[in-house]
């Protein structure tokens, strides 16, 4: 991250000195090494700040949004808890429509509930369910 920031300064002092894109690319290859921006992001950065752009750093908000661990997801991923603590993430998972890896972070982070009390409840849900099924088939 810091040599990308470092590099972009570069490109920009470059602009600023008049040089080209094609100039550009083996000074800061030459300074960088295997470390360098490729090509297609020094053109990019070299045309950004040809066109007027100041700042250095990454547009914030860059990549797609997380969507999963929303305040809906997360009432809903309490209110099911509230009904049955005992409940697994697939179960939770599937129940609600959210993806597996998200179930845990909601859990964790945002209901506060810690990994012991998860792993405690999926045991205790199997242990069940092993129980359940050792008495119907005696």
């Amino acid at each position: 991250m810091q040599h990308s920031l470092e590099q972009r300064m570069a490109i920009k002092f470059c602009v600023k000195l008049e040089n080209s894109a094609a100039e550009t690319i083996p000074m800061l290859k030459k300074a960088f090494g295997v470390d360098c921006l490729s090509d297609r992001q020094i053109f990019r950065w070299h045309k950004a700040f040809a066109e007027g752009r100041e700042d250095v750093n990454d547009e914030k908000g860059a990549g797609r949004p997380s969507t999963s661990s929303s305040d809906d997801n997360v009432k809903r991923v309490r209110d099911l808890l509230n009904t049955d603590r005992r409940l697994s993430v697939r179960l939770i998972s599937e129940t609600l429509d959210i993806t597996k890896t998200i179930v845990p972070e909601i859990v964790s982070e945002f209901l506060g509930m810690t990994k012991g009390e998860i792993s405690a409840c999926q045991g205790t849900a199997l242990i069940r369910l092993h129980l359940a099924t050792a008495m119907g088939n005696a």
